[in-house]
């Protein structure tokens, strides 16, 4: 016999699909010993698809999981038609007599909330709080029954479908169960959360509260009392009325209920309480998704990471694979969280000499990562810093000898790596099978950066180290800010630069084909486009041309770092919009008078700024001293892009070799398709390699897992318990309602913004103000358009602020969600120099 209706008892959180997340989360609360739930049962979600059988929704629903989540005017017609359809219908008699059953059980004269419960809510990766409908106080089978088809139907509300699309639900797949729980005539409701939800802390439990019932709370009726309970204690009290709702007694009682209910679960949880006659009864747990996940690690000691993606600039979540594949790579250990890395700095932080030295150090780089580690540093009780620690210590030791201003050491460097990429290619040739990964695991433990050559580091520090000390003391001497900016224009052997400068080239040789112009404007998406153009007047010079391009830069992308994005030799497509923007925008040659300009608007500079040197005291002194550093940053500034630009070319032979590996086993059945190993680590693929089997669970799980890490924003610093840091600037005189940033790059300019969250869509007009999350080195092609760059993310060294420079581009970066505060189109102005974005008023909107 069909069971339509179960007893909250006989349910736990391993029923889901059987009576939808509130009801199998609340039966297992029911069991946890000493904690009370509200007597009821589950309309199974079985009562749902049975009732729904009849409708023909088939049509509808395959609509609905065809639309855009921006769709809003067809959601909202399509989710309306199905949610007048489902309300309407009469619930079937033979559901309608198990619940008749289950209320003369219950007791057929009680109150009842009748509240939704969906089968894909109260989950792990999406909580689906508040999409679903929930009724109190319905009294009587009549009613009841009546609401339980409202509660059907909310699975189509506007709301929950584009709930479901956003987050890459199925809808189809979905149903509704239903959970009718007797009322409590309550004195006092509210909800809790055992995590902070302002700063993600896990230690803290914050509690609102008010009288009655819980609904007045969370439709915003009535101001709350508020309550943090850290570890045990109550640490702070908003009191809404005259009085306080609950005593310390009962607000540390419901913080021991809530971590006994989180203990449980295995995560933290939003909690829905009431309290009649000082009794605590639990009416709904659910788990906290938005919180960014913790390193997982085996002891309770306080500890402060910072995150990888903000100092590489690829700030998306990354595949198992890609993640495992980088650990190997990195020089220090490194933690995974939410699909992200992190690098634990807890050691550095104990010693304050050492602690000088990395907050001078990343201070330099990003002043948003130091505000943050300090913010970290101030909660974890660290010793404070004292006048006899002695100085800073350097967080990179400086080496065994002086690096000298020498040209032939770059170019000994590059071909240095140059060559160890050739024997790789050809070692790798000759292994098959597991010994692929035996191979590159010791391969990549090799190449960690500096172990090529040890004076790699060295060298990229020297390029640094000038442009601060020209900053510094031009400031100081001159009162000029920025200075090193102009100086590192066309400096050589800056491979990034010289990617897009070389596309450039690319666009010249398909202007001059209007027969493949008009055909480039057709191939969206399409990568196997290569393969048309030697049909073309002209497209044999221009394949020739791309394909050139693709040898040499082919193995980049955007988010490089993860080994398992698509390369731009694997999906040429996304290059043709970048190609046919310079079609567009520039002119013929523009690539060697860019460059011409660069190199002369750096040798003017410098001219000017020794120029005034020799005016001052001591001149001769310090103009000597100057054109030392400036010849130390022109010489070593291109290098600071090639050693990421080598470890990309040898990750793309890498991928070669583990994609081959991979093809073998989708050939056997072991995995469906090529994107499956990605969800693999590197560790899991070898033994799957080695063995032939692979475990279709936990495929399925990280595949779920990506999903879910995908929607997570990470911090710059991140905490062991649960802390999220993002630091803010603390300047004086920006103007108001400007949004504050990072100054990388020197100039104002003035134009319209384009939000781009997707290279491979960017339509750029010259004149555009480029604004976007982050841009790694796969971005600098559409920086020749562009005459600023805004970004959420960034710091004086990473990446986008170096080719802004290079090329002479005004750009404030590290303005948190920069991307939301500018709507595309709006006419900004980008104050490079002081590190700020105005928004011009409508009446300077062209």
């Amino acid at each position: 016999m069909t069971d339509y209706v179960l007893g909250l008892d006989r349910v736990d959180e391993g029923q889901v699909a059987v009576v939808g997340g509130k009801g199998a989360n609340l039966g297992a609360v029911s069991k946890i010993d000493g904690i009370a739930v509200p007597p009821g049962f589950c309309v199974t979600a079985e009562a749902f698809r049975t009732a729904m059988a009849s409708l023909s929704l088939e049509d509808s629903l395959d609509e609905l999981a065809g639309l855009s989540a921006d769709d809003h005017e067809r959601i909202r017609a399509v989710s309306a038609e199905l949610r007048d359809v489902v309300e309407g219908t009469a619930v079937p008699d033979d559901i309608a007599d198990a619940i008749t059953q289950a209320l003369a059980a219950e007791g057929s004269d009680e109150r009842y909330a009748v509240r939704s419960s969906a089968t894909a809510e109260d989950l792990p990766s999406a909580s689906f709080a508040g999409q679903h409908d929930t009724y109190l106080d319905v009294a009587g089978a009549p009613a009841v029954l009546r609401h339980v088809a409202r509660c059907w139907a909310s699975l189509f509300s506007e709301r929950a479908v584009s709930y479901r699309l956003r987050n890459g639900y199925d809808g189809r797949a979905a149903a509704m169960a239903v959970v009718v729980q007797r009322m409590v005539d309550a004195d006092a409701s509210g909800v809790l959360f055992t995590a902070d939800p302002l700063t993600s802390n896990r230690t803290v439990t914050v509690i609102e509260a008010v009288r009655g019932l819980g609904d007045a709370l969370v439709s915003g009726r009535a101001n709350a009392d508020g309550y943090a309970v850290r570890r045990g204690a109550i640490t702070t009290r908003t009191i809404a009325g005259d009085r306080p709702l609950l005593s310390d007694a009962q607000v540390t009682e419901l913080d021991r209920t809530a971590r006994r209910i989180e203990a449980h679960f295995g995560a933290p949880q939003d909690i829905e309480w009431c309290l009649r006659d000082g009794a605590i009864q639990i009416v709904q747990s659910r788990p906290i998704t938005t919180l960014f996940p913790v390193p997982d690690v085996d002891d309770a000691k306080y500890r402060v990471y910072l995150s990888v993606g903000h100092q590489q600039m690829m700030t998306d979540a990354w595949k198992p694979l890609g993640i495992s594949v980088w650990q190997l790579t990195a020089p220090a250990p490194m933690r995974a969280a939410g699909g992200r890395l992190f690098v634990d700095v807890t050691d550095r932080l104990v010693s304050p000499p050492a602690r000088a030295g990395l907050l001078q150090m990343i201070g330099r780089h990003d002043p948003l990562f130091r505000d943050a580690l300090e913010t970290a540093i101030e909660q974890g009780g660290f010793p404070p810093s004292r006048p006899g620690d002695g100085p800073a210590q350097p967080y990179f030791p400086p080496p065994a000898e002086p690096i000298e201003t020498d040209p032939a050491l770059v170019a000994e460097l590059i071909g240095k790596a140059q060559d160890s990429l050739t024997e790789l290619e050809k070692e790798i040739r000759t292994k098959a099978g597991p010994e692929v990964f035996d191979y590159i695991r010791r391969d990549l433990q090799e190449v960690r950066p500096g172990q090529i050559d040890p004076r790699s580091l060295p060298a990229i520090m020297a390029g640094m180290e000038a442009a601060w000390w020209i900053n510094d003391h031009m400031l100081e001497w001159l009162g000029e800010t920025n200075a090193a900016d102009a100086l590192t224009q066309s400096v050589t052997h800056n491979v990034t630069s010289e990617m897009g400068m070389a596309l450039l080239d690319v666009a010249d040789a398909v202007r001059r084909h209007p027969e493949v112009v008009t055909y480039l404007q057709s191939v969206e998406g399409d990568d196997g486009f290569l393969g048309h153009l030697p049909s073309l007047p002209g497209g044999d010079e221009v394949r020739a041309e791309i394909q050139a391009w693709l040898d040499r830069y082919g193995m980049r992308c955007v988010g490089e770092i993860d080994i398992t994005r698509p390369r731009w030799s694997e999906r040429p497509g996304i290059l043709v919009p970048v190609i046919l923007t310079n079609v567009r925008n520039v002119e013929p040659g523009e690539r060697q008078r860019r460059f011409d300009q660069g190199l002369a608007e750096a040798r003017e500079t410098e001219h000017r700024l020794l120029g005034r040197l020799r005016e001052l005291p001591d001149s001769e002194a310090k103009a000597a001293e100057t054109k030392r550093m400036i010849d130390r940053l022109r010489t070593f500034a291109g290098y600071r892009e090639h050693p990421k630009y080598a470890m990309i070319n040898r990750y793309f032979v890498l991928k070669q070799a583990i994609l081959h590996e991979v093809r073998r086993l989708v050939a056997a059945g072991v995995l469906d398709e090529l994107d499956d190993a990605f969800f693999l680590t590197f560790d899991e693929l070898h033994d799957a390699v080695r063995t032939g089997s692979v475990d279709r669970e936990l495929l399925l799980r990280r595949r779920e897992e990506f999903l879910s890490y995908q929607a997570l924003t990470p911090p710059r610093v991140l905490t062991s318990e649960g802390g999220t840091i993002s630091g803010r600037f603390r300047r004086d005189g920006v103007p108001a309602r400007a949004l504050v940033g990072l100054a990388v790059s020197a100039g104002v300019v003035e134009g319209r913004a384009r939000v781009v969250h997707d290279l491979g869509e960017a339509d750029l007009e010259a004149g555009d103000i480029l604004v976007t999350a982050f841009t790694d080195p796969s971005w600098s092609p559409v920086f020749l358009t562009v005459a600023g760059l805004v970004t959420e993310v960034g710091g004086q060294m990473t990446h986008g602020a170096v080719i802004a420079r290079e090329y002479g581009l005004p750009a404030v970066v590290a303005i948190e969600r920069a991307t939301r505060l500018i709507e595309d189109g709006q006419r900004i102005r980008v104050h490079g120099t002081d590190g700020y974005v105005e928004i011009l008023p409508p009446g300077q909107q062209r």
